[in-house]
């Protein structure tokens, strides 16, 4: 007896420092999101300042989005699936690598193709990132498979938001020139960072690459037949969450200022509301999803939030920020909950589902601004958003989801 007393105590601090270091694995991990979204989230912010310098047209700016969509969305499933068969720890400092070097050559570019070839290389960076992050994430996670999720989407969303605000601060104060697309070099100094830290925890990674022997999925009454189903019906909540989410997020200060005559300052707030209510819900969702099951919070995180998006449109301005609090945190909760849920539907194909969702992510709602563009030009932009109001209506797609085990 009071031998297996003493070898549970020999094991328990070394069990608490096992947990300490996945800890610190999941928080660094969170870092090397935020570095990478932060570093993409500047070329929509520097827009103004290539247009000006190369004297490009509107359509030249779309082909530079739209060459960065495609290495940023299209590649991610496929190095999903590749590092699914072939784990490749060290693929996290080369992603970051790959951003760094795009980020040198878009200071430096001279000429449109080269800066094709800078927004590609940025977008290869994020495309080989996030895979294997996402599984780091999950072999880290202790069983908290939600709260894991959280905590590395959370550092993508602070990423997002910091991109932007930095660009204004170091590109913006030298104008549209030759001195303010040099300036863009210094966010290489974040790309090293990020590099370093994802050495680090590439060589944990080294050493914990099997997941622990799962089922062919974790998710009751789910065959092999029925699994492309499920991951249909996820991409599908995905879409009605991502399409809204790029109304909002593109559309949101330009709504408020024609609604209700507002400044352009003023609605900036607004938008930092909906942000950090957003931000709220991606912590959220994962852990509520690990306590209370991840159909459950998508199905409530969705649907839930249909009648303030169906309010909106027709109330006073205290009322439309005040919704957009339940909104940003109802739909930011679902996305945790929807990874993680696919994750456990195919198991053994965690870089693969990694990539297509936050592939998806990226693609829908690129593509989901600039059509939603075109129809606030035809009609108005508050016609627009009466038509979003209606999308998480989709998330009634979620009844259909098996429930897990």
């Amino acid at each position: 007896m009071s031998q297996t007393i003493a070898a549970e105590v020999r094991q328990q601090p070394a069990a608490d420092g096992t947990a300490r270091a996945a800890m610190v694995v999941l928080l660094a991990i969170s870092f090397g999101h935020l570095v990478n979204d932060m570093l993409q989230s500047l070329l929509p912010a520097i827009y103004p300042v290539l247009k000006t310098r190369f004297g490009l047209g509107f359509a030249e700016i779309g082909m530079i989005t739209l060459a960065y969509q495609l290495t940023a969305s299209v590649l991610q499933p496929v190095i999903g699936v590749f590092t699914d068969r072939r784990p490749m720890p060290y693929s996290l400092p080369v992603g970051m690598g790959f951003t760094l070097i795009g980020l040198l050559l878009l200071s430096a570019a001279t000429s449109y193709a080269a800066l094709l070839a800078a927004v590609a290389l940025i977008g290869v960076g994020s495309s080989v990132f996030h895979p294997e992050s996402s599984r780091v994430a999950r072999i880290a996670s202790g069983g908290r498979h939600g709260l894991a999720q959280s905590v590395f989407q959370v550092g993508g969303n602070a990423g997002a938001a910091l991109g932007p605000l930095l660009a204004a601060f170091v590109v913006a104060p030298t104008g549209i020139s030759v001195a303010g697309q040099g300036r863009i070099a210094w966010f290489a100094l974040a790309a090293i960072l990020g590099i370093a830290v994802l050495g680090c925890v590439g060589r944990w990674y080294a050493g914990h690459t099997r997941l622990p022997p799962r089922d062919a999925t974790l998710h009751a009454k789910v065959t092999s037949r029925r699994v492309g189903i499920v991951i249909a019906l996820l991409l599908g909540l995905m879409t009605s969450k991502f399409v809204y989410m790029a109304s909002m997020g593109n559309y949101y200060i330009f709504y408020l200022m024609a609604q209700f005559h507002i400044s352009a300052h003023a609605a900036q707030l607004c938008l930092f509301a909906f942000l950090g209510a957003v931000a709220a819900g991606t912590i959220a969702g994962g852990p509520i999803g690990d306590r209370i099951g991840r159909r459950r919070v998508i199905l409530a995180s969705i649907v839930g939030v249909l009648p303030f998006t169906l309010a909106l449109p027709y109330v006073g301005l205290a009322w439309t920020i005040a919704l957009t609090i339940p909104i940003g945190l109802l739909l930011a909760s679902a996305f945790p909950a929807i990874v993680v849920y696919a994750q456990e539907t195919m198991p053994n194909r965690i870089g693969m589902i990694s990539g297509l969702f936050f592939g998806l992510a990226f693609g829908v709602g690129g593509i989901a601004a600039a059509l939603i563009g075109v129809l606030a030009d035809a009609t108005s932009i508050q016609l627009v958003f009466q038509l979003c109001a209606f999308l998480p209506a989709m998330g009634l797609l979620a009844l259909l989801l098996p429930a897990e085990r």
